[in-house]
């Protein structure tokens, strides 16, 4: 999984945590439904954005829901899930993009990209994945050349691109890009006067993306010689800040002009959880939830403290021998749920929480600064709030 809205089931609560797993596995099965197995490869956190959007602006009939059966991402478990055609714009957006980033890959030779084999075949994936793209948004009504062009064109800016050069021209392709998605969720929801302001949030979060890309990535940039927007500009960290302070506050005002049905889970990720993005990405951010990583029980350490006594062990009969173990280790890894969802543990079968799916979590009392970033109250549904505006 990639991207850089990564909230924490603490701040979310269930309710919104439910939601958010049902886009998410939606985006999933909607890849693999009209794409096969190997392209949910490309299912992303940033991606499902369009789904929420898509279903904010729904009138609620059930329509945008479908039962899905028992998955490994969710210990076999059925769920409700997200379908439609929002969940299929943000699958022909996903493979869009990700069929670009191989091809950019290849073309600078990353890793096992360099080998002429290894970069024919991803050639080929990234072909096939463009062309499954545009099939899709043809046929939800969306254009992805301008995905397309938008990628080409940043090419052209990043090698123009130097000393005084501004910032905002090297994201401009990836603001149009995710302006030109995040717009057409209001063509699919019906709801065409919300074009224009999703268009505003789209272009700034398209901002966002790319400046804490480039914040995250600066130092491994700088050491292995690779090219880097706030490198190459000039651009100190204080300006990129100013940068992604501007364009939170625009897409708090941008949301509040466009007419939802059910705007929670949106208000949550888009205003709440991207502020956390920011702040992680500068190093101002951390973690009440995340569970210590030294010591020897590493992210599993007793309640109490590591002096604690450890909780009795289920009955030998329910734990699986060490064979048996490492092959339920072995899927759980390969289906990444080891580290996005929950599980259950490979030998003794008690229920674990994924390693990150604490991460990026600040804390549940204070989850919501709404009284600040809101003014006139907050509707993001997270628990755990007491300041009295209405969260």
């Amino acid at each position: 999984m990639f991207g850089i809205v990564r909230p924490c089931r603490h701040r979310l609560g269930e309710s919104l945590t439910t939601q958010w797993m049902a886009h998410l596995c939606g985006l999933c099965l909607a890849l693999r439904k009209d794409h096969g197995q190997f392209s949910r490869i490309v299912t992303n956190y940033d991606g499902l954005l369009i789904s929420v959007l898509t279903d904010a602006q729904t009138d609620r009939d059930g329509a945008g829901r479908r039962t899905a059966g028992p998955c490994p991402l969710r210990g076999m478990r059925t769920a409700s899930v997200a379908h439609g055609e929002g969940a299929r714009l943000a699958a022909a957006v996903s493979l869009v993009l990700a069929s670009a980033k191989v091809r950019d890959h290849v073309a600078d030779g990353d890793g096992l990209l360099g080998r002429r084999p290894v970069a024919l075949a991803a050639r080929r994936v990234a072909t096939s994945w463009g062309r499954a793209g545009a099939r899709t948004g043809s046929d939800v009504g969306f254009d992805t050349a301008v995905l397309v062009d938008a990628v080409d064109r940043q090419l052209g800016i990043e090698t123009l691109a130097g000393p005084g050069t501004s910032l905002l021209t090297v994201t401009e392709p990836t603001e149009t890009a995710t302006a030109a998605a995040f717009a057409h969720t209001a063509v699919l929801a019906g709801r065409p006067g919300n074009a224009e302001p999703l268009a505003e949030t789209g272009r700034l979060f398209g901002r966002l993306a790319h400046l804490l890309d480039a914040v995250e990535d600066r130092e491994a940039d700088a050491a292995s010689g690779a090219w880097n927007p706030l490198t190459a500009t000039g651009t100190p960290l204080a300006e990129a800040r100013r940068l992604a302070d501007d364009a939170l506050h625009g897409i708090r005002l941008a949301l509040r002009e466009a007419e939802f049905t059910d705007s929670r889970l949106a208000h949550r990720l888009l205003v709440h959880e991207l502020r956390t993005s920011v702040d992680r990405a500068f190093g101002t951010a951390s973690c009440a939830h995340r569970p210590a990583l030294s010591g020897p029980y590493g992210p599993y350490a007793p309640p109490g403290g590591p002096g604690a006594p450890l909780p009795p062990e289920p009955p030998r009969r329910d734990r699986r021998g060490l064979v048996a173990g490492c092959a339920v280790w072995l899927g759980l890894a390969c289906t990444c749920q080891m580290c996005c969802g929950e599980f259950d543990d490979p030998w003794s079968r008690e229920r674990r929480g994924g390693l990150c799916s604490n991460a990026d979590c600040s804390g549940c009392g204070d989850c919501c600064s709404c009284c600040e970033c809101c003014g006139d109250g907050c509707d993001c549904g997270c628990d755990g709030c007491d300041c009295g505006c209405n969260c």
